[in-house]
């Protein structure tokens, strides 16, 4: 058995939430580590550095509640989010995150996360979101900012306008922005300017990057030919 971990058979109070701290960084667990102990009514039983090993630890400890970096090494957090939501359906997943975007918040969500919180949050915060997932499952704790919560809040056709879909769609077709302007008779000077404006609504540091990240949004079908 890992040094960091004990079983949630073994404590006292089995009302007590069981935790499993998932971040690379063991610095980090260490910070979390020493909130979770200081209150009663909480416990951390295991501790992962990367995705298979937090994977292995939800699938035989079935913790109450995870907390998962958002960039944890070994996989992207959305699958790992989804795999973990099979292995222990009544876990509860919060994701902890120096970033703020809006559509990886959008996925996260889609895969079955309950909370996420960005690392500037207070000791305060984090425990009151441990405490209000694990007692309300059904309840959605976001603590990230205002222009994050308003590009969420959009419908999917609203993010992108319908000529930013159509030049998006021409661009997963492998078309350059000359092509795309010939075809949809635009100049090429447009092309590029919806190009760029798609590339910040979906925070997208390339083209293919922006295709996706626009299909895992179902903003565009894949292999659309």
């Amino acid at each position: 058995m890992n040094a960091h971990e004990k079983t949630p058979a073994s404590l006292t109070d089995q009302e007590r939430i069981a935790l499993v701290l998932v971040d690379d960084h063991a610095l980090v667990r260490e910070g979390l580590r020493e909130i979770i102990d200081s209150h009663d009514d909480m416990t951390v039983v295991g501790e992962a550095s990367h995705s298979e090993e937090a994977l292995a630890q939800v699938a035989r400890l079935r913790p109450d509640v995870v907390l998962l970096d958002v960039e944890i090494p070994g996989g992207e957090s959305a699958d790992t989010v989804a795999r973990m939501r099979s292995l222990s359906p009544t876990t509860q997943i919060i994701i902890v995150s120096m970033y703020d975007g809006p559509q990886l918040l959008r996925r996260l969500i889609s895969a079955g996360i309950r909370g996420y919180l960005l690392k500037s949050v207070h000791r305060r915060e984090l425990v009151a979101a441990i405490r209000s997932v694990h007692h309300d499952p059904n309840r959605m704790v976001l603590a990230v900012s205002r222009a994050s919560l308003t590009q969420l809040e959009q419908s999917d056709d609203a993010l992108l306008s319908p000529r930013e879909l159509e030049i998006l769609q021409l661009v997963a077709q492998a078309l350059s922005n000359s092509q795309i302007a010939h075809r949809l008779v635009l100049s090429e000077a447009t092309v590029k300017r919806h190009l760029h404006n798609v590339f910040v609504k979906l925070d997208a540091n390339s083209r293919i990057d922006a295709v996706n990240k626009a299909i895992s949004a179902s903003l565009i079908p894949p292999g659309r030919k």
